[in-house]
């Protein structure tokens, strides 16, 4: 069931190095031969939630890898995110997909080159958001999920003032607001006021409406540590 649902529902994704792990892991059910043969793909495809999904499996499948080790506390993690969003069986489904691509020699850069050429900016954003929360999920960060999610962040284009302001929400350290909001201490009040704007408008949830009520949610947590970034710097200044 879970195939057939996210089989009808994948775009872009059906074309490229994404279609060829699609082919191989929903083979079974069903049949993307004639899609997944052609890896020219067609401009003006817009992403589609199950795009989105399965392009998420992909990456974190290769996050998953990237210490060499598979902690249950990560799977669980990925469980409970497709729990909310597809329900139980949605969820025990996912983890078989993902299963299945583990076991695959995910070519990330060209991955992320294909979601980058069909993806908008704010879902991107919300990718790493996402993988930063898996590899976390265990209780620390491995130096080689860090740099793997690093190097995924470059090849899906993000700007580097972006990736660390999304590493600094998830990975809190001396002078994180600052980071959040794409500062430096040294940063005048004004600019301080400035950025915050454009921080809430860069990261409001309804960047990523089109994906679905819970992926706006999930959204949202970066929301709220832009404001909690400006509240503190805001306190410390006296603004």
């Amino acid at each position: 069931m879970f195939g057939k649902w996210i089989g009808s529902g994948l775009g872009w994704t059906l074309g490229g190095p994404i279609g060829a792990l699609a082919g191989f892991v929903l083979g079974t059910l069903f049949d993307l031969s004639d899609k997944t043969k052609d890896n020219t793909l067609q401009g003006g495809m817009t992403t589609t939630p199950n795009d989105y999904m399965f392009s998420l499996l992909v990456l974190v499948s290769s996050v998953l890898n990237a210490d060499g080790k598979i902690m249950k506390s990560e799977l669980n993690y990925v469980k409970e995110f497709f729990k909310v969003n597809f329900g139980p069986e949605g969820a025990q489904n996912a983890l078989r997909i993902l299963q299945d691509l583990t076991k695959q020699k995910i070519p990330v850069t060209d991955v992320c080159l294909q979601i980058k050429n069909y993806m908008d900016y704010p879902s991107r954003l919300q990718l790493i958001h996402f993988l930063f929360g898996i590899a976390l999920s265990d209780g620390e960060m491995h130096p080689d999920e860090l740099k793997l999610i690093r190097l995924i962040s470059t090849n899906l284009g993000l700007t580097p003032a972006d990736y660390t302001s999304i590493e600094a929400m998830m990975i809190p350290k001396t002078d994180w607001a600052y980071d959040v909001l794409e500062l430096t201490p040294s940063s005048t009040d004004e600019e301080v006021k400035k950025a915050y704007r454009r921080m809430a408008i860069k990261y409001h949830p309804d960047k990523v409406s089109y994906l679905g009520e819970e992926i706006q949610q999930a959204a949202n947590e970066k929301f709220k540590k832009v404001n909690e970034a400006y509240q503190l710097i805001s306190k410390e200044r006296n603004l």
